[in-house]
């Protein structure tokens, strides 16, 4: 989201929602929030990193990639540049942006198998995987490969969840000590493992709108029909007392298969 300084605007709550709902969804670019939201950027910089993984891989591979955005400012790219993601429409947003890369993109379910042959590359990334099939990941690392991936923590964004349906009990399967657990599991030795809590502030309604639209285990089977009592309630409150402020919990997780 933009870090830049908000925008005021008066607009009417139906225009709000109107805007916030017809803001197409493809892709990770989050420019759209310009003015409208903020958030935080965590501390490690995980593109710098990621890219710098880049430049000394030989094949690497984009787990959940979205539209290719984050994948596509890597400026000298391995040999070999794979990428998988799962929507068809980011897809083909994403074969378009990495074109330049001469990465080849593959639709595969969040939760499939890798349709990559065993051990053949040595740096597997990925940023905000809806799911990380562990298994599937050191199944195609290479002796000595990394896997590199910064990661959606446990109650991330809670404020508003709870705020749009209620005080909610917080998910144990997104807390780092899991992910820990689950790659030693496969034999996968964790090198990094770092936290941050980062602060968010929604300017206006349309982009509480567009963020739930966007990412959708916020608050699951969010629509603007279905929770426009709740959505008309955080209007006034942002009216009256300014942005609405909540937290996104994130952490960095790096892996290596032992040589």
């Amino acid at each position: 989201m933009s870090r830049n300084s908000p925008i005021p605007t008066h607009t009417t709550f139906e225009d709000l929602l109107a805007e916030g709902a017809s803001v197409p969804l493809e892709g990770w670019d989050f420019s759209w929030f310009e003015g409208r939201a903020t958030e935080e950027r965590p501390p490690w910089g995980y593109a710098r990193m990621m890219a710098g993984r880049m430049e000394t891989a030989s094949a690497a591979l984009d787990i959940q990639t979205g539209g290719g955005e984050v994948l596509a400012t890597v400026r000298r790219p391995p040999a070999v540049l794979a990428a998988t993601e799962s929507w068809p429409p980011n897809v083909e947003r994403a074969r378009r942006n990495l074109r330049p890369l001469l990465a080849t993109v593959v639709q595969v379910a969040d939760d499939a198998g890798l349709p990559f042959a065993t051990s053949c590359f040595d740096l597997v990334v990925s940023r905000h995987p809806v799911a990380t099939n562990w298994p599937e990941i050191a199944r195609v690392l290479k002796s000595g490969g990394t896997y590199l991936s910064q990661q959606v923590g446990a109650g991330s964004v809670r404020e508003l969840t709870d705020f749009m349906m209620g005080q909610q009990p917080v998910s144990r399967h997104r807390r780092p000590e899991r992910a820990v657990a689950a790659a030693s599991a496969v034999g996968l030795e964790v090198v990094d493992l770092r936290q941050a809590t980062l602060r968010m502030e929604f300017n206006d309604v349309a982009a509480v709108v567009h963020f739930l639209r966007k990412v959708i285990w916020i608050v699951p089977g969010f629509s603007v029909e279905r929770y426009r009592a709740r959505l008309l309630a955080l209007h006034d409150r942002i009216e009256d007392r300014g942005p609405f402020v909540a937290h996104s919990e994130r952490f960095l997780i790096e892996a290596r298969r032992p040589a």
